[in-house]
């Protein structure tokens, strides 16, 4: 199982803050996730998680590009970030 936390923004436009994914080979891989959540819940979430700059992070870690996801693994979303 693949447990997916959505924070700031990104939770309040999906109104979702967690669910659990079953781990498939069909989403192995961030990029996967993303695609499968998009096409699952439907345009909404595939507009929001496709902003560009989406910051994923796999186990408390940022991920800079898509990479392999594993049973029990945590992946979060979190809107693009601006600061000054």
């Amino acid at each position: 199982m693949l447990k997916v936390l959505f924070f700031a923004s990104v939770k309040e436009q999906l109104d979702c803050a967690a669910l659990d994914v079953e781990w498939r080979e069909a989403v192995g891989d961030l990029d996967a996730l993303q695609a499968y959540l998009g096409a699952e819940r439907g345009p909404q979430w595939r507009e929001v998680l496709g902003q560009a700059n989406m910051v994923r992070a796999v186990n408390q870690s940022v991920a800079s590009d898509n990479c392999r996801l594993r049973d029990g693994d945590e992946v979060a979303f979190f809107p693009p970030v601006t600061g000054g």
